[in-house]
């Protein structure tokens, strides 16, 4: 018997074609290391793939072997008589380099290893790793592994595991770096009938990662919801820049091992790859708009309940009960994480009064009583829900002897798609509910056993919308930055480091500040005491001294800053201490002097703001309580850079200081709009010097009346970094003179310009809407928010759109997109009527193109009416070939870079 071809059961529509399709949709897979021994690894492989039907042939090769398993076998990958797209590797680690070099001599397109022995054994495994990426990326193989279980696509019927199943087909793209963990949820999903569109193993993801796969399944029309198993990030940019991209069109769910400092060591010596602050990974998940759980019964029922139900536009929880123990557990559970119980309206306690019994809770939450039947129970649901206070329902049904659990649940069933609204439900119980929780499933109402179960899928739910109203929010428009003064701050860096320090002082580290329109106290800097006297004279007493030092980094641990100095002879005096305290602490040298500074007296908060580097992640940004107390309050959160003034609001809003920041007690608010512009300012210096290792204002002094950096720290890092996402492209902004004299500005798009695009779109006619959408786009269509907050908020790493704007206005849009495949790119171009025939188009795909070139894309193409004459002379003109195909309307455009 020769090689087994097998038959398809499924026709699917996967998009865009991708380089991982050949992992899912392979015509001719090897199986290297195939063999007839008995629960062998190499025996389970071959068996999966020829016992379940996915339209491709299978080529067992084993060199001592003249057959497996009935199957003809090959000595090696070159003398398999077809192309092979996919290698399936199972043979010893110290074997697996040779054998990639030898699948690229043969121009195998992909290979999944499931040999162990890499690096997780240590640097030896290590080498075999880094040896094995080096004959793939030479060979132009795609990789998944080492270490892993194998892949399957149920929807076309690949198995390529030793899986000991093959996994329903549905609609759930499910990826786990822990194959262990994929046997036991393939288990389970066979009891609780959940199907899958894809189920990998990525192993230790020496080449295809998070983001390549999370681009894939987003792709793919089957997949409704991706779900993650993750132990380790990886490359942070690449999952970040995929992930974004797609939680707008589908939720992403990830459980995170590691969230403990064993759990995280525990995950780092099974991958063999160091697990970062869990802080900062919660930051990136909300940044991207993922959602973290934090077991594996939440990865699964968050997939349901975000399939079933609409997202909640607040954490108002409504509870409806015919008993009040399990309500009380919902609500502990619903508070802790984080949500809240609505409060009814009066107009709803009033509905509630006409139709229950006098002794009901007339609170939520809503104890109906024990004796409700389904009528009671659907008329109290449909009154909390027209309640505007409450964003979700939760109704609890306990068995008691009067309750029947199938009525209730079929009188229910009219309100499973409440707009704007979900429900929830939890039908407690065993054999007696089991009817019920079948009807609410199959309405669409998701139920589960247990109530505070639901109350904290609830808030999970909350938590992802709110995650991604963050991608959707349109920022507002950033303080003008003539003010930024870049080149004072290289040369204070350059100052530093020819010294040979990397210890900034405060007076150095104020100056960087203020560079970058941070306010300061006034600083002035005293070698004597006589120095320090007339400072304090100058600016007016009382005042502070500080210690003034190239090597001390906490003042206060020295004994360094004296308070409230009301004389000339107290500020002698102070200053003699703070050298005494600096020698004697210190040592010498530590002393360089003091700075004299206001004393500030004014009533406010003392904040932090800082910056420091996350391994992963790179720079990261934390804002909180500040003060000497900052690490015993601990209030504070994080977040990536850089930051818009949505992403700043929301890095206040997930502290506790907030609350009094709007205002308690009669303290007036303080200026948020500033404080955000503060946090967006700070989060910019950081992101445009890449020398910065650690940043502290420490306290920064927030009032209703001013903002203030009292300290300073600032410490510098000569290790190349990355950001995790990649900041505005300065750089890529240019001034162009039209053919009529015009000055007008190109630059990248930013998030803060879709009010100036919807102008902008509001001036074109509708030859040009036609010519450049290939269809009549009306303007409600061509303006819809959800529309154009994608096309201004874009990843750079992705994309590039230039926009021509002049007087504030925006005149022309041109916009650049790597395909999948990364070294292509797409780009479309479209210009407002009154600036056509100016050379505006011309100048923006210029600019494009040698953006292009500069970013490493190898070749751009683009779609163009047939009938739209002057970008059909642009692009010849720039050196584009021109294809047509008969009948086709549109001509394709295309340039090798």
């Amino acid at each position: 018997m020769g090689s087994v071809k097998t038959e398809t059961a499924h026709d699917i529509y996967f998009g865009e074609p991708s380089p991982l399709d050949v992992f899912f949709r392979p015509r001719n897979v090897a199986v290297i290391g195939a063999t007839e021994a008995a629960g062998s690894v190499g025996r389970t492989l071959l068996w999966n793939l020829i016992s379940s039907p996915f339209g491709g042939t299978v080529f067992p090769v084993n060199p001592k072997r003249p057959s497996v398993l009935g199957i003809k076998a090959y000595k090696s990958v070159h003398e398999v008589p077809a192309e092979v797209d996919l290698a399936v590797v199972a043979t010893a680690a110290p074997t697996v380099p040779g054998i990639i070099r030898e699948c690229a001599a043969s121009k195998v397109k992909a290979a999944i290893i499931i040999s162990a022995g890499f690096q997780e054994l240590g640097p030896e495994g290590e080498r075999l790793q880094h040896e094995v990426q080096r004959e793939a990326a030479a060979g132009g193989i795609r990789v998944i592994g080492p270490n892993c279980l194998g892949l399957m696509c149920p929807t076309t019927g690949l198995n390529a595991s030793f899986a000991a199943s093959m996994a329903r087909p549905g609609s759930i793209g499910f990826i786990s770096q822990s194959g262990a963990l994929c046997t036991g949820v393939l288990d389970w999903s066979m009891q609780a009938m959940v199907g899958f569109s894809a189920f990998v193993s990525t192993g230790a993801m020496a080449d295809v990662s998070w983001g390549d796969l999370i681009d894939y399944l987003g792709n793919d029309a089957r997949t409704r919801a991706i779900l993650v198993y993750m132990e380790s990030v990886g490359d942070a940019r690449g999952f970040l820049s995929a992930a974004r991209e797609v939680a707008l069109r589908k939720p992403i769910i990830v459980l995170k091992a590691g969230r403990t400092d064993q759990g995280g060591k525990a995950a780092a010596s099974h991958t063999g790859a160091m697990t970062g602050s869990d802080a900062v990974l919660d930051a990136a998940f909300r940044r991207c708009g993922v959602l973290r759980v934090t077991n594996i019964s939440e990865l699964f029922h968050m997939a349901e309940v975000l399939a079933k139900q609409p997202r909640p536009q607040g954490n108002r929880l409504t509870i409806l009960t015919n008993a009040g123990g399990p309500a009380v557990l919902a609500t502990d559970t619903l508070v802790v994480s984080g949500g809240r119980l609505a409060e009814l309206a009066p107009e709803t306690t009033s509905a509630l009064d006409g139709f229950l019994p006098a002794h009901w809770s007339r609170a939520n939450p809503i104890d109906i009583l024990g004796d409700a039947g389904p009528d009671r129970y659907a008329q109290a649901l449909e009154a909390a829900a027209k309640d505007p206070g409450s964003d979700g329902l939760l109704v609890i049904l306990t068995p008691q002897a009067m309750t029947d659990a199938t009525r209730t649940a079929e009188a229910l069933k009219p309100y499973a798609n409440l707009h704007g609204k979900p429900v929830l439900a939890s039908w407690m119980g065993g054999p007696e509910v089991e009817a019920g929780i079948r009807i609410l499933e199959s309405a669409g109402i998701p139920c589960v056993a247990y109530p505070d179960t639901a109350a904290r899928l609830f808030q999970l739910m909350y938590r992802y919308s709110y995650n991604l109203r963050g991608l959707y929010e349109t920022p507002s428009l950033p303080d003008e930055e003539s003010d930024v003064d870049r080149a004072a701050v290289r040369t204070i860096f350059d100052a530093v480091r020819a010294s040979g320090r990397t210890l900034l002082t405060e007076f150095e580290a104020k100056q960087v500040l203020a560079a970058y329109g941070i306010p300061v106290t006034d600083t002035r800097l005293a070698r004597e005491a006589a120095d320090a006297v007339a400072a304090a004279g100058q600016i007016g007493y009382p005042v502070v001294l500080k210690l003034h030092s190239e090597t001390v980094s906490h003042k206060t641990d020295v004994g360094g800053v004296e308070l409230n100095l009301s004389s000339a002879d107290q500020v002698a005096a102070a200053f003699a201490r703070i050298r005494e305290r600096a020698d004697a602490k210190a040592g010498p040298g530590a002393f360089c002097g003091v700075t004299v500074q206001p004393m500030i007296r004014e009533a406010g908060y003392e904040l932090i703001l800082g910056s420091s580097r996350d391994p992963q992640f790179g720079p990261v940004l934390l804002f909180g309580v500040g003060g000497q107390l900052v690490e015993v309050f601990q209030d504070r959160s994080l977040a990536l850079p850089p930051l818009n003034s949505t992403l700043a609001r929301r890095m206040i809003e997930q502290t506790k200081i907030h609350r009094a920041l709007l205002g308690v007690r009669g303290r007036p608010p303080v200026d948020m709009e500033a404080l955000e512009s503060m946090l967006v300012r700070f989060s910019q210096l950081v992101a445009e010097q890449p020398l910065i290792g650690e940043m502290d204002i420490n306290p920064l002094l927030v009032s209703h009346e001013r903002m203030l950096a009292l300290d300073a720290r600032i410490v510098l890092d000569e290790t190349p970094v990355r950001l995790a996402i990649r900041p505005y492209p300065r750089r890529y902004e240019s001034m162009f003179t039209a053919r009529n004299g015009e000055e007008i500005l190109i630059r990248p798009i930013r998030p803060e310009d879709e009010p100036a695009i919807v102008k902008f779109h509001e001036t074109l006619s509708d030859r040009s809407v036609y010519f450049r959408y290939l269809q009549m786009l009306n303007l409600t269509q061509r303006v819809a928010h959800e529309r154009l907050i994608r096309i201004c908020f874009i990843d750079y790493d992705r994309e590039m759109a230039l926009v021509a704007e002049r007087d504030g206005a925006i005149q022309a849009v041109g916009r650049m997109r790597r395909t999948t495949s990364r070294e292509d790119a797409e780009f479309a171009l479209l210009v407002n009527d009154a600036f056509q025939g100016k050379g505006l188009g011309t100048a923006i795909l210029s600019r494009l193109l040698d953006i292009a070139r500069g970013e490493g894309i190898k070749r751009i193409t683009a779609d163009i009416h047939g009938e739209n004459v002057p970008m059909l002379s642009i692009v010849r003109k720039l050196g584009f070939k021109i294809r047509r195909e008969l009948g086709d309307p549109a001509v394709t455009a295309v340039l090798n870079l």
